[in-house]
């Protein structure tokens, strides 16, 4: 049976990743990293509660990411406000399959997915799940993975208004939904960081 870093009173700092051995101090240790003097426990304080709440709180923002318009392309003065599904839709009629796919993962499959992944991971450890310890694991690298592209949709936008400002003949106007949609791109991000993935290997250990 391997023993754990835990076991052996070895932490590792959030901050700096200095590796302390701590062979008296237990779980709640106060004492503090020799390189960069932040205070050290062996697993992230309040890793759950605060991945629950940035989850929770990218989820609510889900719905006015959606629902309310994105962007505005305004052309000889006229032009109907699009939300993400609308934009898709529309790209994807006017024969710009590709690029509606891309627009499609990045903007509504990819946060969705992430979601997802993190509410299962935080209720296999909640409720110790008998899932498989490594499939959590690459899970949670994918979610760090994905987040790289997470602001694809955003710096489309950015782009585009920055881009197309032809005064009377063209212009793009970004709606309350990019706003909604970037809150929850860094709720997600936050909530990923949040979580410790060491909890999952805490279970075989219980």
């Amino acid at each position: 049976m391997s023993i754990s870093a835990q076991q052996r009173g070895i932490a590792r700092c959030t901050e700096c990743g200095k590796l302390s051995h701590l062979p008296d101090l237990g779980h709640k240790t106060t004492a503090a990293c020799p390189r960069c003097n932040t205070e050290l426990s062996f697993r992230k304080p309040q890793s759950l509660q605060r991945s629950w709440a940035y989850t929770i709180a990218a989820t609510a923002l889900m719905i006015p990411a959606n629902i309310l318009p994105i962007l505005t392309v305004i052309s000889f003065g006229q032009g109907d406000p699009d939300t993400i599904m609308s934009g898709v839709v529309k790209l994807w009629v006017a024969d710009l399959q590709a690029i509606a796919v891309i627009v499609f993962i990045a903007s509504i499959a990819v946060p969705v997915l992430k979601l997802l992944i993190l509410v299962i991971l935080m209720l296999v450890v909640q409720w110790q799940l008998p899932l498989s310890r490594q499939q959590c694991t690459i899970l949670y690298r994918f979610i760090h993975f994905i987040g790289r592209w997470s602001m694809l949709d955003l710096f489309m936008i950015s782009i585009l208004v920055t881009l197309v400002h032809l005064g009377n003949i063209a212009t793009v106007e970004s709606g309350p939904a990019a706003t909604a949609f970037a809150a929850v791109v860094v709720l997600t991000l936050f909530a990923a960081n949040s979580f410790d993935p060491r909890l999952i290997w805490d279970l075989d250990n219980d």
